[in-house]
């Protein structure tokens, strides 16, 4: 008889390594060896598609969804920030990510007041 599948056990699982892999790839980005640390990401993507995983949104920012390299600030990637919008330019391949930030600027307003 074939074994069923722990779908939940699964994910579980691919969210540990993929965690486990933005890990090292921010240590060897820091070390200098880039080729690894974009290797690493690529491989926690692949991961996050095959078990169905959402990349928490730490992780969404810091590789390249066009050609995969991990991203480090002031090194391969430029970061703007203007008008309620983070702009991420990848240094590898061009692409640009904007994100809004009006989510935590409403909360530092909220804790303000």
């Amino acid at each position: 008889m074939t074994q069923r599948r722990r779908k939940g056990s699964e994910r579980k699982i691919a969210l540990e390594r993929i965690d486990i892999l933005f890990r090292l790839a921010e240590r060897e980005a820091v070390a200098g060896n880039s080729a690894r640390a974009d290797r690493y990401a690529s491989l926690a993507a692949k991961i996050g598609m095959r078990y169905n995983v959402r990349l928490p949104r730490e992780f969404k920012r810091r590789y390249c969804r066009r050609c995969h390299a991990f991203l480090v600030p002031g090194k391969n990637c430029r970061v703007r920030v203007s008008r309620g919008l983070v702009t991420s330019t990848c240094g590898v391949c061009g692409d640009i990510r904007r994100f809004p930030y009006i989510r935590e600027r409403r909360a530092r307003r909220a804790s303000a007041q």
